[in-house]
């Protein structure tokens, strides 16, 4: 690699290292100190400061080059360095014994020590005659963005003192334009103009991003080497944070193409990213103080931070403006529907929230368009693209053409704004805006030199404005976040007024279609459920000791209890049951007239579906064996005492006593009846079952589980407040969610209202999302003690949310139409699975199998 830096012409602008070119401005001198304090390298005009040569100072201690106690105040200031984008100054040092003073910068790069100095001037004549404060104060009491850009460009060149300050901003592509300026009289404006962005390349504005301040003092310097030009390992200097940094040839014939000497920017960041720039030009070389200069980068950061804060505040206020549009719009269709049909008036409605040119109005079929924009027959086939790419959501494009090349629309149209308002069929309102280069006013004259380089005209300003032009022939203004935010809000109003009024028929039919296939989906659930009881209570009634007449009417009589304890279930829509009428029922089944032999105490209680099938066979199967062979055998007087109470746990506790029927004998073989008597309430209830065989008579006792305990029937009809400590109970058994929130992610309206009040049921306070975007939403501004997740999400899924809740240690369900396979094919494939659709059952069941902490 050679030490003279490539040449470099536009047709390789972007890959110009200008950070690389191993140069300095004359103003000042570079040395570059290893971290044992040696000079390594230095610019080649060391002597006309230091008064030692480039050549004599290399190799030796800077020590030997500066006076101790200027080394001394380098290296404190060097600890308070907080990263290599830092740069630091200090003012009026003697760097030499002679005690000239210097204004020194001192900054780290690639563990080496850079030093910069140029000679101190006493600027008082051109210091600012306004303290920071009093100009914030200015900028402050501007009123529009117009007028607080204007203010930005008078102070900025009250402190600086060149000839032209101009507030240069860029848009998405990297363009600028310049949106204010102060200059003194008689050298034309530059306001209003636009430039490519091949005019700052993409390398010069990540430097602008890093180092914020750049000062060229005067374009006809010649640069000063440093020296030597490549270190031992054949690296070049990085200069990216210095302060006497040179120029790039190209930079400098833009700036003569200008008839500008002197040239200094200071970058304008806001939220992390180059927002823009104050572009100072000066006629003549100029070089301000470095005090002066610092107070100026000062000026900007400052600026940028007023900005940031007004940036914000003007999209909070439009979104909120654009807002009561929308509510107005809400208000005004509500009432005449017809008014959907009327593109004068959608775009009158819609002018103040969203900017456009033109609009087109698509409905059932029927179109209307107003303004700018395409015609009937293009806007028809511009409907049938969306149809096919848009998939139902907001979509922007600012070149239209290029986009659809083969949709037919007049070269002045350039962006559009798509906003769905049903789902099907889909209906838009679309927001259309002209080619931008149409838009753009001249503010004045810009300066024109009278010579060009050897780059052409192309670098001069209103070169470059054409340039620009031609680089954004058929494209629009971009349609920003604010006002695709807005036209978000716009879609959910008018899609609930089309569903209301104009889609009313659709809408229903499609509710009851998504109804009915909830209802097919709960009872195949339910059929199966009863279908796998019913297989499994005729394949453990087989035995070869009774007849094929006895073994029919055992499954008959089975099945017969699991059809009345589904009958009184189902006529309350699957509710909790009385207890009292169960028993009722299978007293009725088999003692008819003799229905007195069973006596039975207790207040009545409910029990939930599962338990109440479950006593169902318990009690059936009690009282068959109890008309075999104990008790309620033959026509003798034997009686059974049965009754229950609720314990101070709320668990329901049932005894069942034979007496002065035949004598007991415990069996030496229990059959399927004597199976189910034992083992149902512990097995599928989790309650307890105990049977003693007495001589005197069969004794039994069973404790079903608060959980599946409602209460008294007077509970229910809520005729009776409800104690303290019967809430606290019902709260915490029956109700496991209480005092829970959950996060509900399910984007299918009807099927989240299932959701929401099977989940608000079981006690908890429910948040639904129908998105990911939403539920990130949600999740960042709210905590959660549980998330119920619906693994597909129309075109996304609800994986990415299951990341965010695992890193915050949330617990969540995936539940899912399409079987466990789909829910668990991602990283969290050990969360737990709910087949959809929705149930108490399942629900209840899935949370039983997770530790859920409730909130104190």
């Amino acid at each position: 690699m050679s030490g003279t830096p490539e040449p470099v012409d536009l047709t390789n602008c972007d890959r110009e290292p200008i950070h690389q070119f191993g140069a300095v401005q004359p103003f000042g001198f570079l040395l570059v100190i290893s971290l044992d304090w040696i000079v390594t390298r230095a610019s080649a005009n060391l002597v006309e400061f230091l008064g030692i040569t480039q050549a004599d100072a290399l190799g030796r201690p800077v020590s030997s080059v500066i006076t101790p106690e200027a080394l001394h105040t380098i290296r404190n200031k060097l600890t308070t360095l907080r990263g290599s984008d830092v740069v630091e100054r200090m003012f009026g040092i003697a760097l030499t014994p002679d005690q000239n003073r210097f204004d020194v910068a001192v900054h780290l790069n690639e563990g080496q020590v850079i030093i910069e100095g140029e000679r101190c001037q006493e600027d008082r004549h051109n210091a600012p005659s306004l303290s920071m404060r009093s100009m914030m104060s200015r900028l402050d009491h501007a009123e529009t963005m117009e007028a607080f850009f204007r203010e930005g460009a008078r102070q900025a060149r009250a402190l600086t003192g060149f000839d032209r300050v101009m507030v240069y901003r860029f848009d998405e592509s990297g363009s600028g334009e310049v949106v204010a300026e102060a200059a003194r009289a008689g050298i034309g404006s530059f306001l209003g103009l636009h430039y490519p962005a091949s005019d700052i390349p993409v390398q010069a504005r990540a430097l602008y991003l890093r180092n914020l301040f750049r000062i060229i003092a005067d374009i006809d310097a010649l640069p000063v080497p440093v020296l030597p030009h490549l270190d031992a390992l054949g690296q070049p200097l990085d200069l990216s944070m210095s302060v006497l940094r040179s120029v790039s040839p190209i930079h400098i014939e833009y700036l003569k193409n200008m008839g500008v000497g002197a040239s200094l920017s200071i970058s304008i960041v806001v939220d992390g990213k180059l927002w823009g720039l104050f572009a100072c030009h000066h006629y003549n070389p100029r070089l301000p103080s470095a005090q002066s200069r610092s107070t100026a980068e000062l000026f900007g950061q400052m600026f940028a931070s007023r900005l940031e804060s007004r940036e914000r505040r003007l999209a909070l206020d439009y979104e909120t403006k654009a807002r009561r549009i929308a509510d107005r719009l809400l208000t005004s269709v509500a009432d005449n529907a017809s008014l959907l049909d009327d593109p004068a008036w959608l775009i009158e409605a819609l002018a103040d929230a969203i900017p456009a040119d033109g609009i087109g109005v698509w409905i059932n079929g029927r179109l209307a368009v107003a303004g700018i924009g395409p015609d009937e027959r293009s806007f028809a086939a511009l409907v049938r693209h969306l149809n096919r790419n848009a998939a139902g959501r907001i979509y922007a494009v600012d070149r239209l053409t290029e986009t659809y090349p083969d949709l037919e629309v007049d070269d002045v149209v350039a962006g559009m704004l798509a906003i769905p308002i049903s789902r099907s069929p889909r209906d838009y309102v679309v927001l259309f805006r002209q080619e931008l280069v149409r838009t753009v006013r001249w503010a004045g004259d810009p300066h024109k030199p009278v010579e060009y380089g050897p780059n052409g005209p192309r670098l001069t300003p209103r070169k470059s404005f054409e340039a620009w032009s031609e680089l954004v022939r058929g494209r629009s203004l971009p349609f920003s976040e604010a006002e695709r935010r807005v036209a978000e809000t716009i879609r959910v109003t008018l899609i609930e007024v089309v569903l209301r009024l104009a889609d009313e028929v659709s809408m229903a039919r499609q509710m009851a279609n998504e109804r009915q296939e909830l209802l097919i989906a709960e009872l195949n659930h339910r059929v199966r459920n009863i279908l796998s009881l019913i297989t499994g209570i005729i394949r453990q009634s087989q035995t070869t000791s009774v007849s094929v007449g006895d073994y029919i009417r055992q499954i008959e009589g089975r099945v017969q209890s699991l059809a009345r304890a589904h009958d009184q279930i189902t006529r309350d829509h699957w509710a909790p049951a009385s207890l009292r009428q169960l028993l009722l029922a299978e007293t009725a089944a088999y003692l008819g007239k003799n229905a007195q032999r069973i006596k039975m105490s207790g207040d009545d209680v409910l029990l939930e579906p599962q338990a109440f099938s479950t006593a169902a066979l318990v009690f059936h199967e009690l009282m068959t064996n109890s008309a075999k062979y104990g008790s309620l055998s033959g026509a003798g007087s034997g009686t059974v005492e049965l009754g229950w109470h609720r314990d101070d746990e709320g668990n329901l506790r049932i005894g069942w006593r034979e007496r002065d029927g035949p004598p007991v004998i415990e069996p030496t073989r229990h059959g399927f009846g004597s199976t189910i008597i034992r083992r149902s309430i512990p097995y599928d209830l989790g309650g307890k079952a105990e049977v003693r065989y007495s001589r005197d008579g069969l004794e039994a006792d069973f404790n079903i589980p608060a959980r599946y305990v409602v209460g008294p029937t007077s509970e229910r009809s809520h005729s009776a407040p409800v104690g303290a400590s019967e809430r606290n109970t019902v709260h915490d058994n029956h109700q496991p969610l209480f005092g829970l929130n959950v996060l509900l992610v399910e984007n299918n309206l009807i099927i989240a209202m299932d959701g929401e009040e099977i989940l608000r049921r079981l006690g908890a306070e429910v948040a639904t999302a129908p998105s990911v975007a939403e539920a990130m939403e949600i999740l960042a501004g709210q905590s959660f003690d549980l998330a119920l997740l619906d693994v597909n999400l129309g075109d996304e899924t609800s994986f990415g949310i299951a990341d965010r809740l695992a890193a915050d240690g949330v617990p969540f369900v995936f539940a899912t139409g399409y079987g466990e396979g789909i829910a668990q094919a991602n990283s969290h494939s050990d969360a737990p699975v709910l087949q959809k659709p929705y149930t108490m059952e399942g629900v209840t069941d899935t949370l039983a199998r997770m530790p859920l902490a409730k909130r104190q």
